[in-house]
């Protein structure tokens, strides 16, 4: 399966960190040229970059508030000037603000609408006339289990990461005509920072949900996504629910 990928070009949002940056190594390892897309820390991307670059591919680090449409579109037009072409887009920027719906404020939905659903459209927007130019594309949108089920103080994250579901099957439809296949992956709970950070009781009564029994990580999200781009050519408009058996 290495070199599955040569030749190709992904931007992988929110890639300095976490899933984003597993996606973006995972894409590398198996040929793909990549761009890390990252918000603040300088340091984390180019650290990303230099292990993306070890499995002899090129890296190109932009920085870019994808929440914002004009640094999105610049993101794309930043990949397109660096590389020629974007064959691979992983909408992975992602903020989580949870609130009870009573307690939360204008600006903690708002940001987490414009960072985890809008990021999405205002990428894909930016990405998509070049994908249909060459008949080509992989679109891979991350949403998660709480957008499938919903979750008690997350109301904010639920509606947009179900937004990103609903986009994802509209967007395959339309694209499916110019070989652009659209997919949102639904990780459970993975081995995050954010996860990490609760405490032993909280991660003990989550895994105790997980049929499987443990927590998933990075790099079982990172494969979905190169299985994707590889393999899963006739995957479109499809939720992959990597999540241990949790939800079904």
């Amino acid at each position: 399966m290495a070199g599955a990928l040569d030749g190709q070009v992904a931007v992988v949002t929110g890639a300095s960190r976490g899933i984003g940056r597993a996606c973006a190594i995972e894409l590398a390892k198996h040929g793909a040229n990549v761009v890390v897309n990252y918000t603040s820390n300088k340091d984390a991307a180019d650290s990303a970059a230099k292990e993306i670059e070890a499995h002899g591919v090129k890296a190109l680090v932009v920085q870019a508030d994808v929440s914002k449409a004009d640094q999105a579109k610049a993101l794309i037009e930043a990949s397109e000037k660096e590389f020629g072409k974007v064959d691979i887009l992983v909408n992975n920027a992602g903020i989580n603000r949870d609130r009870t719906v009573q307690r939360m404020s204008v600006e903690e939905w708002d940001s987490v609408i414009e960072t985890d659903l809008s990021s999405m459209f205002y990428c894909t927007h930016a990405v998509v006339g070049g994908m249909r130019d060459r008949n080509y594309g992989r679109i891979i949108n991350m949403s998660s289990i709480i957008g499938q089920m919903g979750n008690l103080g997350q109301s904010n994250y639920a509606a947009a990461k179900a937004g990103m579901i609903a986009f994802t099957k509209s967007a395959a439809k339309e694209l499916a005509r110019f070989n652009v296949t659209v997919n949102a992956v639904c990780p459970g709970f993975v081995e995050t920072d954010m996860v990490m950070a609760l405490s032993d009781e909280v991660k003990a009564n989550l895994i105790s949900q997980i049929p499987l029994g443990r927590f998933g990580t990075a790099e079982d999200v990172a494969a979905t996504v190169r299985f994707l781009c590889t393999e899963g050519g006739f995957y479109t408009g499809a939720q992959m629910s990597l999540n241990g058996g949790q939800y079904m």
